[in-house]
């Protein structure tokens, strides 16, 4: 695992179903653009629909999951699970700082 890159960015919510006030909604964090190219060349061969498995961390919480491309932004997108949102007391619209780890580098 790598050393890993720390960035601040918006918390916002998959709006598919823009009706829908779940609070347990897709949410997610879009990487800054350079912190992406960084985190493809870290990643080595891409994975299935572009991913790259990494851990993240926010405050004193760590958990496994992947980053996805995201073709709007140039960028990758983090999901950011309830439980984190939680822990982290924060909502749709707030500012979250995350350290992220490529979990399989070349």
């Amino acid at each position: 695992m790598d050393e890993g890159v720390t960035f601040t960015a918006e918390l916002w919510r998959w709006t598919a179903r823009k009706a829908s006030t779940d609070a347990g909604a897709w949410c997610f964090v879009t990487l800054p653009v350079d912190l992406a190219d960084e985190i493809r060349e870290r990643a080595g061969e891409p994975r299935g629909f572009g991913s790259v498995r990494v851990r993240a961390r926010v405050g004193s919480t760590t958990w496994d999951t992947s980053v996805f491309p995201d073709a709007g932004s140039g960028s990758f997108v983090l999901p950011v699970k309830k439980a984190v949102r939680t822990a982290a007391g924060v909502t749709e619209g707030d500012l979250l700082t995350v350290t992220l780890s490529v979990r399989d580098g070349s």
